[in-house]
């Protein structure tokens, strides 16, 4: 493609879509109400939709990964948040060392994994 791509912006889903507002906004996004059912959630210049629709096999199976600059600092930040007793559902897994890098793990209250990565450089 010759096309100078500006931005990827995908759509996720949610069981419950006005606790997984909460939970964006509480995590740190930026949300802009698009429609009574869908919303942009943005930090700095990389968001994504949130629909409020539930397809089980598509959240099931839905991952983001979201690079970041310091995944330790961003860890820490992510154990003060108290997500897991905030948000039903939500789990948090600490950092794994791999080849490339390190990342750790957050799954939403739907069950979408995001995973917070660092790449080594």
């Amino acid at each position: 493609m010759q096309q100078k791509a500006i931005s990827m912006r995908p759509f996720i889903g949610a069981t419950d879509f006005e606790i997984s507002r909460s939970f964006y906004r509480t995590l740190g996004f930026e949300e802009s109400i698009i429609a009574y059912n869908m919303s942009y959630f943005k930090t700095m210049e990389l968001g994504f939709y949130l629909q409020d629709a539930y397809v089980k096999d598509w959240i099931d199976n839905t991952m983001i990964f979201l690079e970041v600059d310091n995944v330790e600092l961003y860890w820490q930040q992510l154990q003060t948040m108290d997500l897991t007793t905030q948000f039903k559902n939500v789990r948090l897994t600490a950092i794994k060392k791999y080849q490339w890098g390190s990342e750790c793990f957050l799954h939403d209250p739907s069950g979408i994994l995001w995973h917070f990565g660092q790449f080594y450089k």
